[in-house]
């Protein structure tokens, strides 16, 4: 695969915002206001299968949860103040996320967020109550844990690999977490996931059965994204297809 390397004092940006950076400042960050359109089609997003491809899919699954959380603070569907603050520091830290990868990727960004366009009325649906919002949360969660670590293994470029391998576990504490206020257990159950082990590749899943989060590929995640209607973009691309 092709990806331009970054140059050295991007890599030490990174680092800098790996361990110093993300942690502390995403308990500042509220959620950002989503300028994105609402019901129409939207651009098109095309993701090639190469490191700028990915990292960008990846941004895209970050813009869809501090899309998500926006609007769960705006809704006040949530009225139990310790789960307002808690989704508050969620949605700070998705949208910490947004401006890390955009960071990262610099010139190699491949869309706005205005690019985006959200189905309002089933995002509605998903913030209809305290339950769904919480459930949809972990859903989308989930869906971030199983897309880093599939799409992950084809990056190639250090500064990628980093920039995704300090985002996953974070993803997956935000489920634990989710999952804790709806009284589940904080780990995947096999009957949440939303590919089962008959449609899981083979390759990327050899150990089935050994307690470890799955690996979907990009493929399996669009269809994922496109099954919840949130987002009207037509998804395509190499790295997808």
């Amino acid at each position: 695969m092709n990806s331009r390397k970054l140059p050295s004092t991007s890599r030490r940006s990174l680092i800098k915002w790996g361990i110093y950076g993300l942690g502390a400042l995403t308990i500042a960050v509220m959620p950002r206001a989503i300028n994105a359109q609402t019901n129409s089609r939207g651009k098109t997003l095309t993701f090639n299968a190469n490191d700028i491809g990915i990292l960008n899919f990846a941004l895209l699954l970050e813009e869809l949860e501090a899309a998500f959380y926006a609007a769960v603070v705006s809704s006040g569907k949530i009225t139990n103040s310790k789960e307002m603050e808690y989704m508050r520091y969620l949605g700070g830290q998705e949208a910490a996320h947004v401006t890390f990868l955009r960071s990262v990727l610099a010139d190699q960004v491949l869309f706005a967020t205005q690019d985006l366009s959200f189905n309002q009325s089933t995002l509605n649906n998903f913030l209809s109550s305290r339950d769904s919002i919480l459930n949809t949360a972990v859903t989308l969660e989930d869906v971030g844990v199983h897309a880093y670590n599939g799409a992950g293994l084809s990056l190639t470029n250090p500064t990628f690999i980093l920039a995704a391998g300090s985002i996953v576990s974070v993803e997956a504490r935000h489920a634990a977490g989710v999952r804790a206020l709806l009284g589940k257990p904080t780990t995947e159950p096999d009957s949440d996931r939303l590919v089962n082990d008959a449609n899981l590749n083979s390759t990327l899943n050899p150990f089935k059965g050994r307690a470890y989060d799955e690996l979907y590929t990009p493929k399996q995640i669009v269809a994922i994204v496109g099954s919840l209607n949130i987002l009207n973009n037509p998804i395509g691309g190499s790295l997808v297809a």
